[in-house]
């Protein structure tokens, strides 16, 4: 049957059982929007590219599919870039459309031509362009499977405005899979070596791909066999934090502790992530420790350090091989003080108690009103309320790691972050999550800088059904600077400043609930009344701008 390339695009979207699709539109591919018109898959509006961007990289974390976006040439491409570049340091499965100029129009400078392969082909696993109809789909089929093989990325796929109108005879390709790289039964017999001669040995999970519960399994086995669970920094929903093998998360706002603990390995299994910059200290932290690499990129992009064994797997094949292991054997004599050590730790770090502060301060005295609201108070309440099961998004900012701390993740696929920093992420991920998500309590945590630069996908989930929780901590300046600038350049702030709005106001605007809080003792009621609230809901939390998140932080 003819159709046009856009439709074509479509329909191999649908084969490959894509949901939704996050677009901010643009004439240039007008005739995918067409195909869209009357697709099951849900085409969610968004207010800005980069939220656009955002929404999709959140669903591919969520789900087990890469997350789609499209937008315009140009300047489109340009507010998208950011997701496309936390998509590739982060390592989630996205797929990026953008439409191009018409063929007939290249290389004269056209209205809002630029370079497709100059600006993403450093941050995309793969840039392609349609450049001939007939193929349309085979391309969208060969950017998804590369999106989500080996180490996941980005993929980038042109649209020229005029080819997507051009019909074609081309079937819907049949939908390839990814790789499944799985250890073969010699590696797993080496591995189990070096697991029962270990005395101190620790895995280190993170990355993608735990969404289906491997995570829990994992967990199981480590319980038995006496070793730790660490994971990498906004990965740790890979492991329920009620297993008894819960040592805690490395990177930024680690606890000095768990950090410590992670030090005296003797062993580590790094699976599903390497030993890179932030979970290392900055290259500093376990780089000589003998190591095993668990992950399906044969290269090990991003890893420091030695390397004693690599068994190329993801995350699901290699806790599919573990089964093969017999816990007890590996543990052998092994002390069990090594394991209970870690978690007790963690157990430690993580307590909190709604009648007592972070601070040390004592609840009501003139020292803790000052402060504003006590985030460790709060941020203990709400993991009361949440009671593992919601879904916490995160931006950038010093703001989140009270969450990191306190809040806890029991089910995988609860937890989307920007590891690589990016501010604006949390409210549009936020949205996504609610989508993707709809039994489940979708909440994003934010700084005032880090939602007013992506808070217009409110406007989005308003429009679309979602309803997510956000909460605002408000100190008016970019908290992470100041206190990098406070170490640098005592008494000397600079550029950091900001003046904000009532953003429950603001919220109230939508027709959403808006709450706003200036001391600790509000909060509990505050929450109560925006988890009980039909739609979207914000909590303004507004603290003095000189607390800082307690533990080690550079978020």
């Amino acid at each position: 049957m003819s159709q046009s390339a856009g439709h074509l695009i479509v329909r191999t979207l649908e084969a490959h059982g894509v949901e939704r699709v996050y677009a901010v539109p643009g004439e240039s591919y007008l005739d995918v929007l067409d195909g869209l018109h009357d697709s099951a898959i849900e085409t969610v509006v968004c207010r800005h590219e980069g939220g656009a961007g955002f929404m999709a990289l959140a669903e591919g974390r969520l789900t087990s599919r890469p997350g789609i976006a499209m937008v315009t040439r140009g300047p489109g491409a340009a507010n998208a870039m950011i997701a496309v570049h936390t998509a590739w340091q982060d390592a989630t499965a996205l797929v990026l459309f953008v439409g191009l100029v018409p063929v007939a129009d290249r290389e004269r400078d056209a209205f809002q031509e630029f370079s497709l392969t100059g600006w993403f082909g450093s941050t995309a696993k793969r840039v392609l362009t349609i450049d001939d109809p007939a193929r349309a789909g085979e391309l969208v089929d060969e950017a998804l499977r590369i999106a989500a093989s080996g180490r996941p990325g980005p993929v980038v796929v042109g649209l020229p405005e005029d080819l997507l109108m051009v019909h074609t005879d081309a079937a819907v390709p049949a939908p390839s899979r990814p790789a499944r790289p799985a250890p073969a039964q010699d590696e797993l017999r080496e591995f189990a070596e070096r697991l029962t001669a270990a005395q101190r040995p620790a895995f280190v999970l993170g990355g993608d791909g735990w969404e289906r519960g491997a995570g829990g399994a994992l967990a199981a086995f480590a319980e038995a066999a006496g070793i730790p669970v660490f994971c990498d920094w906004r990965a740790y929903d890979a492991v329920p934090h009620d297993s008894a093998a819960w040592a805690g998360w490395l990177g930024y706002g680690r606890g000095d502790q768990i950090l410590a603990g992670y030090a005296e390995a003797d062993l580590l299994v790094f699976v599903g992530c390497t030993r890179a910059d932030v979970l290392s200290e900055g290259y500093t932290a376990g780089l000589d420790t003998p190591t095993v690499l668990a992950v399906a990129d044969p290269n090990a992009a991003t890893h420091a350090g030695r390397i004693d064994q690599h068994l190329v797997a993801t995350p699901e094949t290699f806790v599919a091989g573990l089964a093969a292991l017999d816990p007890g054997t590996v543990r052998g004599d092994r002390d069990q003080t090594w394991l209970t050590e870690r978690a007790a730790a963690q157990r430690a770090y993580a307590a909190h108690r709604p009648d007592a502060t972070a601070n040390g301060l004592a609840p009501g005295s003139p020292e803790a009103a000052a402060l504003g609201v006590d985030l460790g108070v709060a941020f203990g309440l709400l993991d009361d309320r949440l009671d593992g099961d919601a879904t916490l998004t995160f931006g950038a900012g010093n703001a989140t790691i009270w969450a990191h701390r306190f809040v806890r993740h029991l089910r995988p696929a609860s937890l989307v972050g920007a590891r690589n920093g990016a501010m604006g992420l949390a409210v549009p991920a936020a949205v996504a999550a609610s989508l993707a998500q709809p039994g489940k309590r979708a909440v994003a945590v934010c700084g005032d800088g880090d939602f007013l630069m992506n808070g217009q996908e409110i406007a989005t989930a308003f429009a679309h059904g979602a309803s997510p929780l956000v909460i605002v901590v408000d100190n008016g300046v970019y908290g992470t600077i100041v206190q990098h600038q406070e170490r640098h350049y005592p008494g000397r702030p600079s550029g950091t400043a900001m003046a904000n709005p009532n953003f429950a106001d603001w919220m109230r605007s939508f027709g959403g609930h808006g709450e706003h809080v200036t001391r600790t003792d509000e909060f509990a009621d505050a929450l109560d009344r925006a988890l009980a609230a039909a739609g979207p809901a914000l909590i303004h939390v507004v603290i003095d701008a000189t607390v800082m998140p307690p533990a080690t932080s550079e978020v």
